[in-house]
């Protein structure tokens, strides 16, 4: 413990002209006679650390007392500062180890690789979650990924669609993916994914599992996606589409759609017949009506009438509040 704490002083002190024994002590998360002992400790070390006394005083390192952190380049320093998001260590129980991590490699990064690296977090900002979803509950991650890291089973209340259920689990993975946090893990045989939200409780067991030697966890989320996108959109739309159409189609749809689209050259009016992905009605016609008058839906046959009977309902309910004003 305290050798940790000598090494994040030593890295404050190597980043910082000149430090006083309070912002060390808030740094370090200890006090501020600890400090003084751990100073001492330090010169008795051969560290070259003297303080200067007075209002602007405080504790420097001797000039030139640097370490370097060779073969790094300036590209790879900075590609590390931007890997390091605040919110998901925060999530995951390292947001202190991350901000360790980065003070040890601001200090061992030579001067002007030093300053690149503070222009460049003063500058980019990567803020993971969906727009206007408030931040996922995930209260049960840290003890998820010490579960993962060591291939402990866990016990947990799962709230499913279906009702809570308890579940034996071998954790495999923890994704993150817009902004939600999801739980890998091997149930009963099967490999399936959860919503770390909606785990109800959980008991971090002491007996261990074999990890599948085949598993891997990008492969399997990479799949488990294009698996979800074909389940999400089971139908081709046959669709007729204005030039603002195509525009909102931008706008509206997933990557996935967009990409599984096959456009025709526009007729004499300007439209477009189109075939795109959906999913079964009602869930087609609610993708679609956000299109407005820009879309016609053509067929399925299944797909254009639950289309008319959605819009059929809404000019009868809106059309008869007209005729009352």
């Amino acid at each position: 413990m305290r050798a940790g704490r000598l090494l994040k002083l030593l890295m404050t002190l190597q980043t910082h002209d000149k430090v006083t024994a309070t912002e060390l002590a808030q740094v370090c998360e200890t006090s501020v006679r600890t400090v003084y002992r751990d100073i001492d400790a330090l010169s008795e070390m051969g560290v070259p650390v003297y303080s200067e006394q007075g209002v602007q005083g405080g504790y420097r390192l001797l000039n030139g007392y640097r370490t370097r952190l060779n073969g790094l380049s300036a590209q790879e320093a900075e590609t590390l500062f931007l890997a390091g998001l605040s919110g998901p260590a925060q999530k995951m129980g390292l947001q202190a180890t991350l901000a360790d991590a980065q003070l040890k490699l601001m200090t061992a990064l030579p001067e002007n690789m030093r300053q690149e690296a503070d222009r460049l977090q003063s500058r980019f900002l990567l803020d993971a979650p969906n727009w206007f979803s408030e931040d996922e509950k995930a209260e049960h991650l840290p003890q998820l990924m010490t579960a993962v890291l060591e291939q402990r089973l866990v016990g947990m209340a799962y709230q499913s669609w279906k009702g809570v259920r308890q579940r034996e689990a071998q954790p495999l993975g923890v994704v993150l993916k817009g902004g939600q946090w999801y739980l890998v893990a091997r149930v009963e045989g099967d490999i399936r994914t959860y919503r770390v939200s909606r785990v109800e409780s959980l008991e971090l067991k002491s007996e261990g599992f074999d990890r599948p030697a085949n598993f891997n966890l990008a492969e399997f989320w990479q799949a488990s996606l294009r698996r979800m996108e074909r389940l999400q959109f089971p139908v081709m739309a046959e669709v007729r589409l204005s030039k603002v159409g195509l525009r909102v189609m931008e706008f509206l749809c997933s990557s996935y759609v967009i990409d599984h689209t096959t456009l025709e050259p526009a007729d004499e009016t300007g439209w477009h017949r189109a075939s795109m992905p959906v999913g079964n009605p009602p869930h087609g016609c609610s993708e679609l009506l956000p299109f407005g008058a820009e879309i016609e839906v053509m067929g399925p046959p299944e797909l254009r009438l639950a289309m008319e009977n959605l819009i059929a309902q809404l000019a009868d309910r809106y059309g008869s509040r007209l005729q009352e004003r």
